[in-house]
């Protein structure tokens, strides 16, 4: 197995850490850490739906997704008047992968808004922020006292996500930025708990990858998505939907 920059397996995640309650005005919040990469994840209730919704019997879990002006470098501008194209992509993703997993008719007529914002990026931050996204999620619907939904009725399953790619034509997990730079292919891979697949985005950067390779960066994930499923069950604990 061949090593990485930071002295990885292929085949290894780099160091997970989940800090549950991290913000105390929120329902439900989350401190992800992905390596060097950090998110915080907050999940905020409001006793309404969007117009659209009202009046049919069911919830909404939305997300908003947003890098700090110093989360990189160069500073990352903030989004004052329009949001960019990249943020507008990631956070629909992230309320997607949410909403997989969520029955909306079970959460009753409220909405969930989870915030995902990047404190330092280095690669995988939008997985990252789907990962931690779910845990806050879970936290804030428990949160609810009234007319509280039953939380294991609410959730159908987990979901976390993870990338993948080839850089040097090896299948390499969960990509720091220098190796996300690097890839000849890079793929992002939503599943839950249940090993069901959510959405996956797979690109060839200026290279094509094989119908084989493609297998390989796919299990590689699954294993990758099951090892953050651990995580997350071991970080909410007794809160872990269905416990």
């Amino acid at each position: 197995m061949s090593q990485r920059i930071d002295g990885r397996p292929d085949d290894q995640l780099r160091p997970i850490k989940i800090e549950r309650g991290f913000a105390s005005n929120a329902p439900g919040s989350v401190m992800i850490h992905a390596g060097q990469t950090m998110v915080l994840c907050t999940a905020s209730v409001a006793a309404d739906v969007p117009p659209w919704l009202a009046g049919r019997g069911k919830g909404w879990v939305t997300a908003e997704y947003n890098m700090l002006p110093g989360s990189t470098s160069p500073r990352k501008p903030r989004d004052r008047a329009k949001v960019d194209g990249r943020t507008t992509e990631i956070q629909r993703l992230i309320g997607r992968s949410l909403r997989a997993v969520v029955d909306l008719e079970a959460l009753g007529e409220r909405s969930i808004t989870v915030d995902c914002d990047v404190i330092r990026a280095d690669g995988g931050t939008r997985t990252a922020s789907i990962t931690g996204a779910f845990v806050a999620l879970v936290d804030a619907v428990r949160s609810i006292d009234i007319d509280p939904p039953d939380p294991s009725r609410v959730f159908r399953d987990s979901v976390a996500a993870v990338s993948v790619g080839l850089v040097d034509r090896r299948v390499r997990l969960d990509l720091n930025y220098h190796e996300d730079a690097a890839a000849e292919v890079d793929m992002n891979v939503v599943m839950t708990g249940g090993d069901r697949f959510v959405e996956v985005q797979g690109t060839g950067e200026e290279a094509t990858f094989s119908a084989t390779e493609l297998q390989q960066l796919v299990a590689a994930a699954t294993a990758g998505v099951a090892r953050l499923t651990e995580l997350q069950r071991e970080s909410l604990g007794p809160h872990w939907p269905g416990a």
